[in-house]
Protein backbone atom coordinates (compact mmCIF):
# COMPACT_ATOMS: atom_id res chain seq x y z
CA UNK A 1 0.00 0.00 0.00
CA UNK A 2 1.06 3.52 -0.61
CA UNK A 3 1.19 6.18 2.15
CA UNK A 4 -1.76 7.75 0.77
CA UNK A 5 -3.46 4.42 0.85
CA UNK A 6 -2.43 3.95 3.92
CA UNK A 7 -3.86 7.26 5.16
CA UNK A 8 -7.22 6.90 3.43
CA UNK A 9 -8.05 3.94 4.74
CA UNK A 10 -6.94 5.11 8.36
CA UNK A 11 -9.06 8.13 7.49
CA UNK A 12 -12.05 5.56 6.56
CA UNK A 13 -11.51 3.49 9.96
CA UNK A 14 -11.70 6.59 11.87
CA UNK A 15 -14.87 7.66 10.08
CA UNK A 16 -16.63 4.59 11.06
CA UNK A 17 -15.79 4.95 14.55
CA UNK A 18 -16.65 8.39 15.07
CA UNK A 19 -20.06 7.53 13.37
CA UNK A 20 -20.61 3.97 14.71
CA UNK A 21 -20.34 4.54 18.67
CA UNK A 22 -22.46 6.26 20.98
CA UNK A 23 -19.63 7.10 22.55
CA UNK A 24 -16.12 7.25 21.45
CA UNK A 25 -12.93 8.06 22.94
CA UNK A 26 -9.72 7.98 21.21
CA UNK A 27 -6.85 8.00 23.76
CA UNK A 28 -2.99 7.45 24.33
CA UNK A 29 -3.20 3.95 25.66
CA UNK A 30 -6.37 2.18 26.82
CA UNK A 31 -8.72 2.55 29.31
CA UNK A 32 -6.89 -0.16 31.44
CA UNK A 33 -3.39 1.66 30.72
CA UNK A 34 -4.09 5.10 29.33
CA UNK A 35 -0.49 6.23 28.64
CA UNK A 36 -1.10 10.19 29.43
CA UNK A 37 -2.23 11.72 32.36
CA UNK A 38 -5.43 13.20 30.41
CA UNK A 39 -6.21 9.65 28.81
CA UNK A 40 -6.86 8.72 32.57
CA UNK A 41 -8.64 11.09 33.92
CA UNK A 42 -11.11 10.73 30.79
CA UNK A 43 -11.14 7.30 31.73
CA UNK A 44 -11.95 8.14 35.53
CA UNK A 45 -14.57 10.33 34.37
CA UNK A 46 -16.62 8.04 32.55
CA UNK A 47 -15.75 5.21 34.63
CA UNK A 48 -17.07 7.17 37.32
CA UNK A 49 -20.44 8.25 34.93
CA UNK A 50 -21.15 4.13 34.22
CA UNK A 51 -20.71 5.59 30.66
CA UNK A 52 -20.20 2.71 28.06
CA UNK A 53 -17.99 3.56 25.75
CA UNK A 54 -15.96 2.58 22.99
CA UNK A 55 -11.83 3.36 23.20
CA UNK A 56 -9.60 3.82 20.66
CA UNK A 57 -5.38 3.89 20.90
CA UNK A 58 -3.77 6.48 18.97
CA UNK A 59 -0.25 5.60 19.69
CA UNK A 60 0.36 2.62 17.51
CA UNK A 61 0.77 4.81 14.32
CA UNK A 62 1.33 8.49 13.95
CA UNK A 63 -1.06 8.39 10.92
CA UNK A 64 -3.86 7.95 13.21
CA UNK A 65 -3.13 11.03 15.05
CA UNK A 66 -2.56 12.79 12.00
CA UNK A 67 -5.96 11.70 10.68
CA UNK A 68 -8.01 12.14 13.68
CA UNK A 69 -6.52 15.79 14.41
CA UNK A 70 -7.58 16.66 10.61
CA UNK A 71 -10.77 14.95 10.79
CA UNK A 72 -11.73 16.70 14.11
CA UNK A 73 -9.49 19.75 13.91
CA UNK A 74 -8.73 19.17 16.83
CA UNK A 75 -5.14 19.08 18.02
CA UNK A 76 -4.98 17.70 21.35
CA UNK A 77 -5.34 13.88 22.45
CA UNK A 78 -7.84 12.35 24.02
CA UNK A 79 -10.63 13.66 22.21
CA UNK A 80 -14.54 12.45 23.11
CA UNK A 81 -17.00 11.79 20.46
CA UNK A 82 -20.85 12.06 21.39
CA UNK A 83 -23.23 10.48 18.34
CA UNK A 84 -20.34 11.26 15.69
CA UNK A 85 -19.53 14.80 17.26
CA UNK A 86 -16.74 16.07 18.74
CA UNK A 87 -17.12 17.05 22.56
CA UNK A 88 -13.58 17.95 23.16
CA UNK A 89 -10.41 16.91 24.82
CA UNK A 90 -10.22 16.94 28.68
CA UNK A 91 -10.61 20.56 29.81
CA UNK A 92 -13.77 20.38 28.00
CA UNK A 93 -14.77 17.15 29.29
CA UNK A 94 -14.10 18.02 33.12
CA UNK A 95 -15.85 21.05 32.57
CA UNK A 96 -18.70 19.23 31.50
CA UNK A 97 -18.29 16.99 34.42
CA UNK A 98 -17.88 18.99 36.99
CA UNK A 99 -21.65 21.07 36.07
CA UNK A 100 -23.22 17.94 35.21
CA UNK A 101 -23.50 18.33 31.58
CA UNK A 102 -21.45 15.78 30.75
CA UNK A 103 -23.63 13.23 33.01
CA UNK A 104 -27.17 14.55 31.12
CA UNK A 105 -25.15 14.30 27.38
CA UNK A 106 -24.66 10.89 27.78
CA UNK A 107 -27.75 10.16 29.56
CA UNK A 108 -26.63 8.88 32.43
CA UNK A 109 -26.56 10.00 36.45
CA UNK A 110 -24.26 12.21 37.91
CA UNK A 111 -22.75 11.14 41.02
CA UNK A 112 -23.73 13.93 43.98
CA UNK A 113 -20.73 16.04 44.40
CA UNK A 114 -18.45 13.62 42.35
CA UNK A 115 -15.72 16.08 41.45
CA UNK A 116 -13.41 15.04 38.14
CA UNK A 117 -10.92 12.09 39.05
CA UNK A 118 -7.39 13.80 39.48
CA UNK A 119 -5.40 12.08 36.73
CA UNK A 120 -3.58 8.98 37.03
CA UNK A 121 -0.03 8.27 36.73
CA UNK A 122 0.58 6.72 32.77
CA UNK A 123 1.39 3.08 33.08
CA UNK A 124 4.67 1.60 32.20
CA UNK A 125 6.18 2.13 29.11
CA UNK A 126 5.50 -0.90 26.91
CA UNK A 127 8.85 -3.09 25.77
CA UNK A 128 9.38 -1.90 21.70
CA UNK A 129 11.22 -4.14 19.17
CA UNK A 130 14.71 -3.07 19.20
CA UNK A 131 14.95 -2.31 22.94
Amino acid sequence: MTEEEIRNDVRQQLKQAIEGQHVMLFMKGTPDMPRCGFSARMVGMLDALGADYVAMDILPHPVIREELSELSGWPTIPQLFLDGELVGGCDIATEMFESGELAEALGVQQPNGAPAPEPAAPGPRPIQLGE
